[in-house]
């Protein structure tokens, strides 16, 4: 028998996606795509994958979603990637998180392989002068 134990809460999927798009929006993520991937794979629940402008954005975005997760209490089973910038993938779990550089995104094209299923979030109120003015969020 295989016994995992994992530190930290586990948080529902809902709060944690939520969690996860918020850190890429505050660090000004581009075309942020979220899949269900339930029927895909037993190992998570969602794939998002966003893209940074740079090297320099991409780590940020990445460290961006550590921290939030890690904050509510929530898991980070390894971040790759890091070093280059060029493509990271954090795996917060239940939710594997990609952020690329646009050139190796459009080469990989990964809402191919994952994008069977988009999931819709419903809109947060901006943090704004303006809150009844919704966050934009691309669902595949």
């Amino acid at each position: 028998m295989i016994r995992i134990t994992c530190i930290g809460i586990n948080l529902d999927i809902r709060k944690l996606q939520r969690l996860v798009i918020d850190a890429l929006e505050d660090v000004k993520a581009q075309d942020i795509k979220i899949f269900n991937t339930l029927e895909l794979s037993d190992m998570f629940e969602r794939v998002v994958v966003a893209s940074g402008t740079s090297n320099r954005q991409t780590r940020a975005l990445a460290s961006s979603v550590v921290d939030k997760v890690k904050a509510a209490g929530g898991d980070i089973v390894s971040v790759e990637g890091q070093d280059t910038g060029e493509w990271v993938l954090v795996d917060c779990n239940d939710v594997i998180v990609h952020i690329m550089q646009p050139a190796y995104r459009a080469y990989y094209n990964l809402e191919e392989i994952w994008g069977g299923k988009p999931v819709r979030l419903k809109s947060a109120a901006v943090k704004t002068k303006n809150p009844s003015r919704p966050r934009k969020v691309k669902a595949a």
